[in-house]
């Protein structure tokens, strides 16, 4: 706001002729309007280089629905990755109920979107004040745009969760649980296509999208139908083909596979604590789910596990064996009747693979 200039315009009493006077006033009235509007100039000029803008009182929610493309759920901030509540998928933003302890939250803060700031997962009675102030420095509602490598390793990331809802689903069917396997395979349709769509776009891949969506009525309506292991394959060979489409160099770089197991594994951590209440498998699905993270994690690092132990041996050996330990926390696709690893555990073996995963990518990419 301007403030007002006062009024320090004298108007002298002349003595001299009545023109001499009138000409006195004029050139007054000329000097103050002067420095009135060059004061305001000033204060415009200030106003505009010292103001931010203000979107606090007006904001523009983010849309609820996220293009992978040009506006990635999660960037890192002062160390500590950031989720956007607005686009994240349940998968990332199972971190939340994985470290509050609150049951089904991931799907409290979908069904409450859009927010216009983080704030409002208490305004809109999602999380109280105490549970948001533990998570506070990890949501936004920014989105940024990836470019590079850090868009490809994004875009496999998001297959690769693809790819493990599948394994998982597969091992259900064989096991003849079509019911416990359905969700797993309307995951990747309902939760994760629509993230990366228009990367598929964009890299001209063909659209598999109903090809999931068949495969998952298929299931629900026909389960035992001789057609179920041939769309099944069909789905399995459409997500390669996608993965397919990335670069051949990324691909075979153990620095880039790393950085997509890291994100499968910060997945499969989050799953994992979100299927675990007091000490009692309690959320069979997030435990399956947690299960393909880890299982194609795995695959993805066996293909780089001789390059891995020629050029790095010591992280290699760390990384392969806190693989074994990790895999024992998932006996099966069905759960256990208790848990063989608490949470705990399983986020210590997480954080030593991607401890020594980090070494290999800092040493190949410095700037990562």
């Amino acid at each position: 706001m301007l403030q007002k200039l006062p009024n320090g315009r004298r108007v002298a009493q002349e003595k001299d002729s009545w023109f001499l006077g009138f000409d006195r006033r004029i050139r007054a009235i000329a000097r103050f309007l002067l420095l009135s509007i060059s004061a305001a100039m000033l204060a415009i000029v200030v106003s505009c280089t010292q103001q931010t803008p203000d979107t606090t009182n007006n904001p523009s929610p983010a849309p609820a629905t996220n293009t992978s493309a040009s506006a990635p759920n999660h960037q890192q901030h002062g160390g500590k990755e950031q989720i956007n509540i607005n686009t994240a998928i349940l998968s990332e933003l199972d971190k939340f109920e994985a470290m509050l302890g609150v049951p089904a939250l991931s799907n409290k803060i979908q069904a409450s979107r859009p927010y216009a700031n983080p704030e409002e997962l208490v305004s809109k009675n999602v999380v109280t004040q105490e549970q948001f102030d533990k998570i506070k420095d990890m949501v936004t509602v920014e989105d940024v745009v990836l470019t590079g490598e850090a868009k490809d390793v994004d875009y496999m990331s998001k297959l690769g969760l693809m790819k493990g809802h599948l394994i998982v689903a597969k091992e259900l069917l064989d096991k003849q649980l079509p019911k416990q396997a359905e969700p797993h395979i309307g995951h990747p349709v309902e939760e994760i296509y629509v993230d990366v769509e228009d990367q598929l776009n964009e890299r001209n891949v063909k659209e598999f999208k109903t090809t999931l969506i068949g495969l998952q009525d298929l299931i629900r309506a026909q389960p035992k139908s001789d057609k179920v292991q041939a769309d099944f394959s069909a789905s399995m060979q459409a997500v390669d083909g996608a993965i397919a489409a990335l670069p051949e160099n990324e691909r075979s770089s153990a620095a880039f596979n790393l950085q997509v197991i890291n994100e499968l594994l910060d997945a499969a951590n989050s799953e994992y604590g979100a299927a675990i209440a007091n000490g009692k498998i309690s959320a069979a699905i997030e435990y399956q789910d947690s299960r393909g993270f880890v299982i194609y994690a795995n695959n993805l690092y066996q293909k780089i596990a001789d390059q891995m132990a020629k050029e790095n041996p010591e992280a290699h050996k760390t990384i392969e064996t806190s693989f074994k330990d990790l895999a024992k926390a998932w006996p099966s696709a069905v759960p256990p009747a208790k848990p063989v690893n608490t949470p705990e555990e399983v986020s210590q073996l997480v954080k030593a693979i991607e401890q020594n995963s980090q070494q290999v990518i800092s040493k190949s990419n410095p700037s990562a």
